[in-house]
């Protein structure tokens, strides 16, 4: 048998025979990113018939406030006559084509805007081709691959941190260890290292409890710092919108979703979408110790209000009221505090004098 007729759960578990337990970034990396069998290389994840639903999908007006901060923020750096629009994880490339549809209506920003998306799925790339038809879009694997781009950047990620992969470590008698996946029989399951980390590795005011989890994110930090050193050299900003926690603490937020449902996430390798919640605190430390001004963390209920969402969707029911009803619940969906409204924040860093409209200086 080759590997070509293995599953990746099978292919995961020959590589934890021939080499014992791996890191779980390592277990994350496979599963959502394996060249044939990831998660993230083979489907269509989004949407009803997926298995989550991003806000972009939920309302076009998610979007459109993204526009309206792109056209603000481009003229608040003097609306260069070059400038990279850049997506993280763009999606079916419904949020850059709501985007667009405001940008249309301001005059010169799409003639100076080099629309760049990020992205590795090849069954999304094609969904963002046909919804960004007619759009002059450049398609990207890696981050550096900008530099060869000109002018200031403006870049959107919205739900992308959070699909990084992470590590998780866990406090037991008194030190920290890794947690790691390994292998018992033929399941896999977490165990730990047995060799202990530094404590001056880890944030010194966590004040863990005895098999406290503690998540951090090296991969999400490399890039903040990839964009902080573009942006350093450029010019632009960076709006990241997530679930996500303002400061380093503990708590295991690793999650899986499989068609709308949580499931285990060492179950069905490539079968299910894994996530946990960004640390912003982290991402801040990074940003700020490469020259970025970091703005104060905002849910994102503050930020869609502050781009004027409300009276956007009173707008939208007023000339649709068949489609009333279905436009208030996406706005609650979107802004209340019992779904996406202060779960998801809204971080920015840029290197302008003053910060991107609606956010303040920290």
């Amino acid at each position: 048998m080759s590997d070509h007729d293995l599953s990746l759960s099978e292919l995961i578990n020959v590589q934890l025979m021939a080499q014992g337990p791996m890191s779980l970034s390592t277990y994350m990396s496979i599963a959502l990113t394996h060249p044939t069998l990831g998660y993230y290389k083979k489907a269509d994840p989004l949407g009803q018939a997926g298995d989550f639903i991003t806000a972009p999908e939920i309302s076009q007006m998610f979007g459109e406030m993204i526009g309206i901060w792109i056209a603000q923020t481009w003229q608040q750096l003097g609306s260069p006559s070059q400038f990279s629009l850049v997506e993280l994880g763009p999606g079916r490339g419904t949020l850059m084509a709501d985007c667009i549809r405001v940008l249309q209506q301001v005059p010169g920003i799409l003639d100076a805007a080099s629309i760049n998306l990020i992205e590795t799925n090849p069954v999304l790339i094609e969904k963002q081709r046909a919804n960004l038809a007619g759009q002059n879009v450049v398609w990207r694997s890696e981050i550096d691959q900008l530099a060869v781009e000109s002018g200031p950047l403006l870049i959107i990620a919205n739900e992308f941190f959070d699909a990084l992969p992470i590590k998780q470590f866990q406090f037991s008698e008194g030190k920290w260890h890794e947690r790691l996946v390994g292998l018992k029989g033929n399941d896999r399951q977490w165990g730990l290292s047995p060799t202990p980390l530094p404590q001056e590795a880890f944030p010194q005011d966590l004040n863990p409890e005895e098999n406290a989890i503690w998540e951090t994110n090296f991969i999400a930090q490399q890039v903040t710092k990839d964009i902080a050193d573009l942006i350093g050299k450029r010019g632009g900003a960076l709006l990241a919108i997530d679930y996500g926690y303002p400061e380093s603490q503990t708590g295991e937020t690793l999650q899986a979703l499989k068609a709308h449902k949580p499931v285990d996430p060492l179950d069905e390798p490539g079968e299910a979408d894994l996530t946990a919640h960004v640390d912003f605190g982290a991402l801040t430390d990074v940003a700020e110790k490469a020259g970025m001004n970091v703005c104060s963390l905002m849910t994102q209920a503050q930020f869609l209000k502050a781009m004027g969402i409300e009276p956007r969707a009173h707008n939208f029911a007023s000339a649709s009221p068949e489609a009333a009803p279905k436009i208030v619940a996406d706005l609650a969906r979107l802004v209340e505090d019992g779904q996406m409204g202060t779960l998801f924040k809204a971080w920015c860093m840029h290197n302008a004098p003053t910060p991107p409209y609606p956010f303040e200086a920290k």
